[in-house]
């Protein structure tokens, strides 16, 4: 199991009951924002090329992530620009992402930017749009805002943590054999479009030290 907890939170699933129902129509478009404000003096680690660091191997993760689980598939890296701290580390980053000639995606993700936080989501269909805040920690700000041709509600969703959700299925695959959705197998999947944005991005891939 991938420590991708986000996935097992019931705002999430309710996004993806959403998408799967075809209340947004045909999707189109799905934006992804994870900045955050880490000071390097109390989070070396995140900033050391050595270690893996930089933006999209911290928050970044989550942001490729929701783009593959919302969009459906892997998409196609289109573009990427990183801003540096160093030669190699990636501060921030943002990538262009296409998954067909119709649905299309963006990810922005940063360890320290002009950002100084901005966490959201967005995903726009022929019929309607979704909008979130703090998508990798909905617990924090639990509520769904769907505009489509049918309504337009604001859903809310309980503040128990996403690891709480995460830890129950874990423990229901471990004693009942029950499927986990954040596999090995996505996880290697997750990484191969990181991959694939550094080298847009002219940097080097991150290896284990």
């Amino acid at each position: 199991m991938e420590a991708i907890q986000y996935r097992y939170h019931p705002l999430t699933s309710r996004v993806e009951q959403i998408l799967t129902s075809g209340e947004l129509g045909k999707l189109e478009r799905i934006d992804v924002s994870l900045c955050v404000l880490l000071p390097k003096r109390s989070n070396a680690n995140v900033y050391d090329y050595s270690l893996a660091g930089g933006a999209l191997m911290d928050a970044g993760v989550y942001a490729v992530d929701m783009l593959r689980t919302f969009g459906g598939s892997t998409p196609e890296v289109v573009a990427a620009q990183a801003k540096l701290r160093g030669t190699q580390l990636d501060r921030a980053m943002t990538a262009e992402l296409r998954f067909t000639s119709w649905l299309t995606g963006r990810i922005r993700c940063a360890l320290w930017s002009s950002d100084l936080f901005r966490a959201s989501a967005r995903i726009v269909g022929d019929r309607g749009r979704l909008h979130w805040l703090s998508p990798a920690a909905p617990q924090v700000l639990p509520r769904l805002s769907i505009q489509s041709a049918d309504s337009k509600r604001v859903e809310r969703f309980p503040r128990r943590a996403t690891f709480a959700y995460q830890l129950e299925a874990f423990a229901a695959a471990v004693l009942r054999g029950e499927p986990v959705k954040t596999t090995p197998e996505d996880a290697v999947e997750n990484m191969s479009v990181i991959d694939t944005i550094y080298r847009a991005a002219g940097l080097s891939l991150r290896e284990p030290a």
